[in-house]
C-alpha cells in the first residue's frame, strides 16, 4: 500500500479537525493539570490591591527549517481558547456554543512546533520528543540551537517559553506527523517558502507572537541557510 502524502494526511487530518460538536463552557475545575488560577493580594504604595491571573506549565517551541527543499516547517490546529475567544462576548456567556454559526475554522491557529514542559525532561529532549510527534522528523538534542528562554505574560497569564532553531532534511522524517494519536492530537504539517512565510508575517493575520518572534529571529540570523 502506498503511503499517503502530505497533502492528503492534512486532509484527513483537516476533515477530524472540523468535526466539532457539543461545545460547552463551563468553570475550570481546581484540579486542572493545564493551568491554575489563583488571587494575588499586596500593598502598594500601602494601598490593598488585588488580582486575579492564571499559571500554566513551561513550554518550548521551534522553528524548524528543512534545508532540502529550503521550506519553514510549521503546524495548525485547533486552539479552543482562540475559538472562544474569536465569539461575541454575549455568547462567550452561555453554555452551549452554537458550532453551525460558530464552525471550528474560528479556532484554527498557525503556529510553531511545539509542547508543554509536563514530563521530567530538558527542555531540548522536549523539543526533540514534539518534533518528532508533531511533524515526523527525527533529530538529535545536538542539532537543536537554544535561542533564549523568556517569559511570556500577558495581563492575567504569564508562562515561561524556551524557543530552539533546528534544521532537518527529508531524509530525517521518519513519518507524515500530525501528533501523537494516544493523546488525541490533530495537527496538520504547513510548509512555507521564506517567501511565503514573510509574506504572512506581514499579512495581519498572524494568530501566535511566538510565530512572529522565530520567522523574525529566523530573518534576521539565518539569511545564509535561504539565499
Amino acid at each position: 500500500m502506498c503511503e499517503k502524502s502530505q497533502e492528503e494526511r492534512n486532509t484527513e487530518i483537516r476533515k477530524k479537525m472540523l468535526d466539532l460538536e457539543e461545545v460547552e463552557i463551563g468553570p475550570v475545575p481546581d484540579d486542572s493539570p493545564w493551568i491554575k488560577t489563583i488571587r494575588v493580594s499586596y500593598l502598594q504604595d500601602k494601598t490593598l490591591k488585588s488580582w486575579d491571573m492564571m499559571m500554566s506549565h513551561e513550554g518550548v517551541a521551534i522553528i524548524v527549517f528543512n534545508t532540502t527543499r529550503k521550506k519553514l516547517i510549521f503546524v495548525r490546529q485547533l486552539r479552543p481558547a482562540y475559538y472562544i475567544a474569536a465569539l461575541p462576548e454575549s455568547d462567550r456567556n452561555s453554555s452551549k456554543v452554537d458550532v453551525k454559526k460558530y464552525p471550528a475554522t474560528l479556532g484554527l491557529t498557525l503556529e510553531l512546533c511545539a509542547g508543554m514542559v509536563d514530563k521530567d525532561k530538558s527542555t531540548v529532549e522536549i523539543a526533540v520528543d514534539e518534533l518528532r510527534e508533531e511533524c515526523g522528523y527525527e533529530a538529535p538534542p545536538s542539532a537543536f540551537e537554544k535561542i533564549s528562554t523568556y517569559r511570556s505574560s500577558v495581563v492575567s497569564s504569564t508562562s515561561g517559553q524556551t524557543l530552539f532553531y533546528v534544521e532537518v532534511t527529508d531524509e530525517m522524517q521518519k513519518h507524515k506527523g500530525g501528533g501523537e494519536d494516544s493523546e488525541g492530537e490533530l495537527i496538520e504539517i504547513v510548509e512555507m517558502s521564506v517567501e511565503e512565510a514573510k509574506s504572512y508575517a506581514n499579512s495581519g493575520e498572524v494568530q501566535s507572537l511566538t510565530f512572529l518572534y522565530g520567522v523574525t529571529w529566523f530573518l534576521l540570523n539565518k539569511q545564509n541557510r535561504y539565499l
